[in-house]
């Protein structure tokens, strides 16, 4: 198989919305007409109630309810509501993946996102909001895999659990290319900026290849950080062994590390 044999099922690549591709490709875009998109989104009827309802949870805690898109952009801002709409639209592009926990699957990408969004806050080298998006789309190679090719996808899940084989070793031996290599494709068909196809490719090993971006160790770290968080590490645990060389490539200061602690109780709010 082939990454291109995934792509060329139309039927079954992840539905995002219209609008939802136009805020993500216009992150690199210091001309992009935001106000023009929030109209969109406000044209939009299923994922501007989506929006609204979040805008409107206990996490945002606002002092009055919000009815409207542009209500919504007044109290929060263009940057905090092209963060709900990304993360919304892509949340709701596939429904029933056979194989795959989709509550699980996006929360695990939310707080991935959270994460990264927070390391991103500690360098110059990468911008918040592209890491943000590109912890939420981070793992959008294996949900292809799922939707496209159900039985290698689950055929997959078994040798991992059953014969403890690594992840990339079992996708490599059942397909000859790795997931993260199919999310790249993906998000070169859907034309999204080439930093966060590159990002996706690289994070699982950002120090393995020739020009590693700095936005793939941003992904490195807050993979790794979930991970200990979800398996209950201690924080001396996950401070001994984050690995350095990574937070160098991310341009992290080494004394991010004795602030951790915050980055272990993050919660997305975005459930």
């Amino acid at each position: 198989m082939e990454v291109k044999d995934l792509l060329q099922q139309t039927d079954k690549l992840p539905n995002v919305p219209d609008v939802v591709r136009e805020l993500i490709i216009a992150l690199k875009d210091p001309d992009a007409d935001y106000n023009a998109i929030a109209a969109k989104v406000g044209q939009d009827q299923t994922l501007s109630l989506k929006i609204l309802r979040l805008v409107n949870s206990a996490h945002f805690g606002l002092s009055r309810k919000v009815s409207s898109i542009d209500e919504a952009v007044v109290l929060l801002g263009m940057d905090k509501l092209n963060t709900l709409v990304i993360a919304s639209g892509l949340a709701n592009s596939a429904v029933n993946v056979d194989g795959l926990d989709l509550k699980l699957f996006w929360r695990d990408s939310f707080m991935v996102a959270t994460i990264a969004s927070w390391l991103a806050q500690k360098t110059e080298e990468v911008e918040e909001d592209i890491a943000f998006t590109a912890g939420i789309i981070y793992n959008i190679g294996r949900l292809l895999l799922h939707l496209a090719a159900p039985k290698d996808a689950m055929e997959i899940q078994s040798l991992v659990k059953d014969k403890k084989a690594s992840r990339i070793a079992a996708e490599m031996e059942r397909l000859s290319f790795t997931t993260q290599d199919a999310g790249k494709a993906l998000l070169d068909l859907w034309k999204f900026p080439s930093e966060l196809g590159l990002a996706i490719q690289q994070y699982k090993r950002p120090l393995g290849y020739e020009e590693p971006t700095p936005l793939s160790a941003i992904l490195n770290l807050a993979n790794y950080l979930n991970g200990a968080k979800s398996s209950d590490r201690s924080v001396e645990d996950i401070k001994q062994f984050i690995p350095k060389k990574v937070m160098q490539l991310a341009g992290i200061p080494l004394e991010i590390i004795d602030k951790l602690d915050e980055a272990l109780v993050l919660e997305t709010g975005l459930e």
